[in-house]
């Protein structure tokens, strides 16, 4: 198991940008693949991006591609969501979450809230 801790939420004006960052706690994300999910009050939890820790392959969903960027620092085991151009309808909490692929997920972290005002 892999604890997450998220940091990096915040309030941005829309068009700004902000970073979020996901570092493991106890152990490091080894051959684990490193997603980010966003979920709105009485909405679905939607995939944002994900990463592959080894290799660094990269997956994102397409309302965010070209603007949001993940990315890894092995030094500091941790993971970041670079957003940019961020719009109104990005604002969401944001978790990370550690799988052993793409698309199953089995530890995440506690969530961190992104508001973009209009």
């Amino acid at each position: 198991q892999v604890q997450l801790v998220e940091s990096g939420g915040g309030l941005v004006q829309a068009g700004g940008s902000l970073r979020l960052s996901c570092a493991a706690s106890e152990r490091t994300f080894g051959t684990h693949i490193i997603g980010w999910f966003r979920q709105v009050p009485g909405k679905e939890r939607e995939f944002v991006a994900a990463i592959s820790w080894s290799a660094g392959s990269q997956m994102y969903a397409k309302p965010v591609k070209g603007r949001f960027t993940i990315s890894r620092d092995s030094a500091k085991n941790t993971v970041y969501l670079q957003m940019d151009s961020l719009k109104p309808e990005d604002t969401a909490v944001y978790y990370c979450a550690a799988g052993g692929n793409w698309y199953k997920y089995d530890d995440w972290g506690q969530g961190t809230q992104v508001t973009v005002s209009s």
